[in-house]
């Protein structure tokens, strides 16, 4: 898949993502939020007293989708989940999670809740 393919069909993942987290009550908070050291998280959104940090992964299958995510990203997304709540005083005390919304090749989504980014 060429570059520009690629980043659209991500970007359209990361639309249906976030519409699929509207329709179950989320608010989106941010989309494609980047820190100041190069992290970027895809979606943030939140219900209630949760916030809630997705990272998006689109492939032909959910396995090869969650492949997709290395611990390096791992590490840098949980880096700027860090700083995005340290620049929001508001946020301090609300609970986090991880989420982790994988994309199948016919537009699936399977969402892993409080995705266990580390052993």
């Amino acid at each position: 898949m060429s570059g520009a393919m690629s980043y659209h069909s991500g970007l359209s993942a990361e639309h249906q993502v976030a519409a699929h987290y509207g329709r179950s009550g989320f608010q989106l908070e941010a989309h494609r939020w980047r820190g100041r050291f190069g992290g970027e998280i895809d979606l943030i959104a939140r219900e209630g007293d949760t916030i809630v940090f997705i990272e998006v992964k689109r492939a032909k299958s959910h396995r090869q989708a969650a492949e997709r995510l290395s611990r390096r990203q791992m590490q840098r997304i949980c880096m700027s989940a860090e700083e995005f709540l340290s620049g929001l005083p508001r946020h301090a005390n609300l609970n986090m999670r991880f989420d982790v919304a994988l994309v199948d090749g016919q537009g699936d989504i399977r969402i892993l809740e409080n995705a266990c980014f580390f052993d």
